[in-house]
């Protein structure tokens, strides 16, 4: 099994325990690493990218659920999963989906709506093999 590459936002204080985005060819997967369930969320690049420019926006996002507890507490869990509402549940707090939102409204996920880059698809052929 293909270890994954995660990145978080920069804006994230709270050490490793915030949202992460990975990617593997074809998908796009979301994590919290201190969420107790372990889950993670697979969604397609175009989803991921309709979240990405919905949150850029201060829109709803389509694809992709996201749900606030109601409160202000920081520690008010927010739970993000697809849109079909029966899959996988991914639970962080406020204050690490706002630091993932400054992330994203700065464009440092990006790169996984556009799919892989040209290194990335390069180290995966190499694994495999296959000619790049």
């Amino acid at each position: 099994m293909t270890q994954l590459a995660w990145q978080k936002s920069t804006y994230c204080a709270q050490g490793d325990s915030c949202v992460h985005v990975a990617a593997t060819p074809g998908a796009v997967h979301l994590t919290e690493s201190s969420d107790p369930t372990g889950s993670i969320l697979t969604v397609t690049p175009t989803a991921f990218g309709s979240l990405l420019g919905a949150l850029k926006v201060n829109t709803r996002p389509a694809g992709i659920q996201v749900t606030f507890t109601r409160g202000s507490d920081p520690d008010t869990p927010v739970r993000i999963q697809g849109s079909d509402a029966r899959g996988t549940v991914v639970t962080t707090d406020r204050q690490k989906w706002d630091a993932f939102v400054l992330g994203v409204k700065a464009g440092e996920f990006d790169r996984f709506a556009e799919g892989l880059n040209d290194a990335t698809t390069r180290q995966v052929a190499l694994q495999h093999h296959c000619p790049a």
